[in-house]
């Protein structure tokens, strides 16, 4: 699982290119995607800064979309009913178990040139962070086999999609460095709509243009199967483009990854999080470094 194929490079590169095709199709109005960026998993990338002090290097007013714990019918329909209409390209961060229920909506996210990324098997409670590391490596690579399943990918060494994110960012620095270690590329977010919680799409709409105004930039995180988020997607995507943002899809690819360091001072929001949900059990067991692992340009 270590070298990704030349197969996979070519079936990665096409996907690339096929959004770009069809967003002639929505027209001048449309959201549409403005770059492509090819994400190289064998740079040992852990993008998001949230969690991580590095992230991808995006210009003033870039958005990446990721999506997660789908997919759920009905509202992950919803949310690809949108994208769609606007020609727009996000990553999804599937659920194994999900994708094994709902395989027809895998196909469609691959099929609509998204991106079916990993976020383990189950989505343990107890987090990947509170289970053993042997416990936690074989979730991890059940979730790479359903999904794969699931879109129809012949069984391989490698996840066909090599982007993966840690259910409730609850990493630990072994799992890390094992991903790492099989070329698969992990994600955090920069900003995130804060959509696990209850409130209204008009408030979620209004909380996370808030935030992207603030930011300027960055990959957002949404939750697929939330109700208010599939409600919501469509007048945000409307936002995104009469603000003047502008949409970079993220595909598996050949480096150099342009990547950005965080700024001095730098400390994680999620393990804050994370302490206070877990406890000092749930403590990382080693700091974050800055720019380890990493190329910048």
């Amino acid at each position: 699982m270590h070298v990704l194929s030349a197969l996979f490079r070519l079936t990665a590169a096409l996907i690339a290119i096929i959004p770009a095709a069809r967003a002639a199709d929505c027209g001048p109005q449309a959201l549409g995607v403005s770059r492509v960026i090819e994400i190289d998993g064998g740079e040992r990338l852990a993008l998001g800064l949230q969690t991580y002090p590095r992230t991808l290097a995006l210009a003033d007013r870039e958005v990446v979309l990721t999506f997660d714990d789908g997919p759920a019918h009905g509202a992950t329909d919803r949310v690809l009913d949108a994208l769609k209409a606007e020609c727009a390209r996000a990553t999804f961060f599937l659920v194994g178990a999900h994708a094994t229920e709902a395989p027809a909506l895998v196909r469609r996210i691959v099929a609509e040139g998204h991106n079916a990324g990993h976020h383990s098997y189950s989505h343990p409670a107890r987090t990947l962070r509170l289970m053993s590391e042997g416990a936690a490596q074989a979730d991890i690579e059940k979730g790479f086999r359903a999904v794969d399943a699931a879109a129809g990918f012949p069984p391989a060494d490698s996840p066909h999609f090599p982007f993966f994110r840690f259910p409730g960012f609850a990493d630990t620095p072994e799992l890390v460095r094992w991903l790492e270690d099989h070329d698969v590329a992990v994600f955090g977010a920069d900003l995130w709509a804060s959509d696990w919680q209850e409130m209204t799409p008009r408030a979620e709409l209004e909380l996370v243009m808030s935030r992207l105004e603030a930011a300027g930039k960055g990959i957002v995180l949404f939750h697929d199967p939330r109700p208010s988020t599939a409600a919501m997607m469509p007048e945000f995507l409307r936002q995104l483009k009469a603000r003047g943002f502008r949409l970079v899809h993220i595909v598996p690819g050949d480096g150099p990854t342009p990547i950005v360091h965080a700024k001095p001072g730098w400390t994680s929001a999620t393990e804050a999080i994370i302490a206070k949900t877990l406890g000092p059990k749930g403590l990382r067991s080693e700091p974050q470094e800055e720019g380890r692992g990493v190329k910048s340009q």
